[in-house]
C-alpha cells in the first residue's frame, strides 16, 4: 500500500507532514531514513551481500577444485609418460648376454626363435617351483621356444653338486631330462643312495653312471657351466635369460610378455 514500508524493500512515498513523518520514522534497529525519503533495510542488504559473497566463494572453490583435478591428472600423465620412457630406455640399455650352448641339454625345437636359459640348483626349492613355470611356457610356445638348462649348484646346498653331476652323467646315456625331472621330484632326498635308486629306476647302466659322475670330463663340464653363469652375472638360483636378457619377473605373464616382445622383434 502507498505510504507503507515493508521489510526487505526500498519504497518511495509522497513527502509526509512532520507528524506523519515522525510516525513513519523507523524505530527498528538496522533501519535508517535517507534524505530522499527512501527506507532501506541495512540488514537485508547485508544479507544479500553475504549471499553474493558466499556464491562467489562457492564458485571460486569449485573453480579451484576443477583446476586442482586437472593439475593432478596432468601430473599423473606426465609421470606415467616419463616412467614409460625410462622403462623403454632401461630395456634398450639392458645388456644381452651371449651364453654358449655347446654340450648343453635343450628341450624344444633347435631352430626356435626364442631361447630360455636357466641357471639352476637341484636342491634349491625355488628352482623346483620354477620347473612348473618352464613346463607351462614350453606348452604355450611349442614351436617358438627352446629351453636350455645350466647347472649352478650353490655352496650352501651340499647335495646340489653331486645331483648336478648325476644329471650330466645321465645325459651321457641320453637321459638327462629324465634325471632332471626325477631329481626335482625328489629334491628332499638327494643322497647318494637316492640318486642311485633314480638311476636304477631309469634303467641306466648304473656302474657306468657312477663312474661318469666322478669322471674329470663331467666335473669339467660342471665347472664350465658355473663359470658361464658367473660371467653372465648369476648370483643366485634360479636365474633365467630370455634371448640373453635377464627375466626380472618369474611368472607366466612376465615370461609371455618377454617372449612376445622377442617374437615381434624377430618378425619385424
Amino acid at each position: 500500500m502507498p505510504g507503507r514500508a515493508d521489510a526487505g524493500e526500498c519504497h518511495r512515498s509522497p513527502r509526509p507532514s512532520d507528524s506523519r513523518r515522525d510516525a513513519l520514522r523507523p524505530t527498528a534497529p538496522g533501519l535508517k531514513c535517507p534524505p530522499n525519503g527512501r527506507y532501506c533495510s541495512i540488514v537485508t542488504l547485508r544479507l544479500a551481500g553475504t549471499r553474493r559473497r558466499r556464491l562467489v566463494a562457492q564458485r571460486s572453490r569449485a573453480l579451484c577444485a576443477t583446476l586442482a583435478r586437472r593439475s593432478f591428472f596432468a601430473s599423473v600423465l606426465a609421470v606415467t609418460a616419463v616412467a614409460c620412457v625410462q622403462t623403454r630406455q632401461a630395456v634398450a640399455a639392458e645388456p644381452v648376454r651371449q651364453i654358449p650352448l655347446t654340450e648343453t641339454s635343450i628341450r624344444g625345437p633347435q631352430n626356435a626363435p626364442v631361447t630360455i636359459v636357466e641357471f639352476s640348483d637341484f636342491q634349491c626349492p625355488y628352482c623346483g617351483q620354477a620347473k612348473g613355470l618352464v613346463d607351462q611356457v614350453l606348452a604355450a610356445y611349442p614351436k617358438d621356444v627352446r629351453f636350455a638348462y645350466k647347472n649352478f649348484p650353490l655352496p650352501m646346498h651340499p647335495n646340489a653338486d653331486p645331483a648336478a653331476r648325476a644329471a650330466l652323467a645321465a645325459g651321457k646315456q641320453g637321459k638327462f631330462w629324465e634325471m632332471h625331472d626325477a631329481l626335482f621330484q625328489q629334491a628332499g632326498d638327494l643322497s647318494p643312495s637316492a640318486i642311485r635308486a633314480i638311476a636304477e629306476r631309469l634303467r641306466l647302466n648304473v656302474a657306468t653312471f657312477e663312474a661318469d659322475m666322478e669322471s674329470p670330463a663331467v666335473k669339467e663340464q660342471l665347472d664350465v657351466e658355473v663359470r658361464q653363469g658367473k660371467v653372465a652375472g648369476v648370483r643366485g638360483t634360479p636365474t633365467f635369460f630370455i634371448n640373453g636378457r635377464v627375466a626380472q619377473t618369474r611368472s607366466l605373464a612376465g615370461f609371455k610378455a618377454m617372449i612376445e616382445e622377442e617374437l615381434k622383434n624377430k618378425s619385424g
